[in-house]
C-alpha cells in the first residue's frame, strides 16, 4: 500500500472505533462525504468491504474488526513515541485520553484535575465517560480509571480514590405506602431502578453483605439507566428504590429527601484506580496527570 494511504488507516480506525460516520468526522476535524468517499476508496484498493453501513448504524466486517484490532494497538505505540519526544519540550504537552465512569469524573478526576490543567495548557486532556469496561490498548486510550477489582491485571494501576460504597435509598413519597425492605431479598417485592452494564452482561445485579453472608439480588422495576445521575433524578421523585454510590446521595440523606435502606447490608467496594499500559509512564504529560490523581498517602 502507498504510504499516502496510511492517513486513510486513521481514518478507518476513527470509523470503526465511533461506529458513526457523523462522529468520526468531527473527530477528525473533516466532512462526513470526505470521510465516506475515503473509506470507500480504501476498500476498493483493497479489494474487501471493511464496514457494513445501513441508515442507522456502522458496524465493521470480519475482515475489518481483524483490521482494526491489528491498527489500534500499533497506533497507539507510535502516538506515545511521539508524545515521548515532548519531553524536549520546556513544557510538558500532548494529548492523554482516559476512560472513565460518571461518579469517578465527578467525585476523584476533576475536581482533581481542574486546579492542574490551569498550569499545563499544552496538555489536551480527553476523558470519555463510559460504564462499560474498556480493553483500553485496542479503543485507543492512555489510561483507564475503575474500581479496583476491575483493574487489567497486566497493568500499572496507581490508587486515585479511597475506598466507598453502595447504598439503597428511597424517597419518603415512595415509602408512604409501602412497607421499607428489612432484608435485601425483599427488594424483588419494590420497584427499583436498574443500572445497565454493557460490559458485564446486562443489568447489575445488587450485591450486598452482612456478617460473612454475600448476597447478589436480581431486581426488577418500571426504569433501567446506565448512568447513576438519572437513578438518583428517579429515587428523588419517588420512582422506586436505587442502589447508588453513598456520596452521591449523602446530602438528600441528610436534608431528609431520601432515605437510607439495608443499611447494615451495603458493602464497601475498593477506591478508583488509574491504570495504563508500561510504555506511557514515562511521559511528561501523563506524568503530571498520574501525579495529579494518585491518592497522598499518610
Amino acid at each position: 500500500m502507498a504510504k499516502e494511504d496510511f492517513n486513510n488507516l486513521l481514518w478507518f480506525l476513527a470509523v470503526a472505533e465511533e461506529r458513526n460516520f457523523t462522529r468520526a468526522a468531527a473527530k477528525l476535524g473533516v466532512s462526513q462525504s470526505t470521510l465516506s468517499h475515503t473509506i470507500k476508496q480504501l476498500e476498493s484498493r483493497m479489494g474487501i468491504r471493511l464496514l457494513t453501513r445501513t441508515t442507522r448504524s456502522v458496524a465493521t466486517t470480519q475482515a475489518g474488526e481483524r483490521l482494526r484490532l491489528s491498527l489500534a494497538p500499533r497506533i497507539s505505540e507510535i502516538e506515545a513515541e511521539i508524545a515521548a519526544l515532548m519531553e524536549f519540550r520546556d513544557k510538558p504537552a500532548g494529548r492523554v485520553r482516559i476512560t472513565l465512569s460518571d461518579h469517578a469524573l465527578n467525585s476523584v478526576v476533576w475536581p482533581k484535575l481542574k486546579p492542574v490543567l490551569a498550569q499545563y495548557p499544552d496538555i489536551a486532556l480527553e476523558l470519555s465517560v463510559d460504564n462499560a469496561l474498556r480493553n483500553i490498548v485496542e479503543d485507543g486510550f492512555d489510561a483507564g480509571i475503575r474500581l479496583g477489582e476491575h483493574v487489567e491485571k497486566d497493568m500499572i494501576a496507581v490508587r486515585v480514590g479511597l475506598d466507598w460504597r453502595l447504598v439503597a435509598v428511597a424517597s419518603p413519597r415512595y415509602l408512604l405506602s409501602r412497607t421499607p425492605p428489612l432484608h435485601p431479598h425483599d427488594l424483588i417485592h419494590h420497584d427499583c431502578i436498574n443500572m445497565r452494564q454493557s460490559t458485564m452482561g446486562g443489568l447489575y445485579a445488587w450485591e450486598f453483605e452482612k456478617d460473612g453472608q454475600e448476597l447478589r439480588v436480581r431486581v426488577d422495576g418500571q426504569l433501567t439507566f446506565n448512568t447513576s445521575y438519572a437513578m438518583i433524578d428517579a429515587v428523588l421523585n419517588g420512582f422506586g428504590i436505587a442502589y447508588v454510590p453513598e456520596d452521591m446521595v449523602a446530602q438528600h440523606i441528610a436534608t431528609g429527601d431520601l432515605s437510607l435502606i439495608l443499611d447494615d447490608w451495603s458493602p464497601h467496594f475498593p477506591g478508583y484506580f488509574l491504570y495504563y499500559p508500561s510504555r506511557y509512564q514515562n511521559l511528561p504529560a501523563f506524568r503530571v496527570i498520574v501525579d495529579a490523581l494518585k491518592l497522598a498517602v499518610s
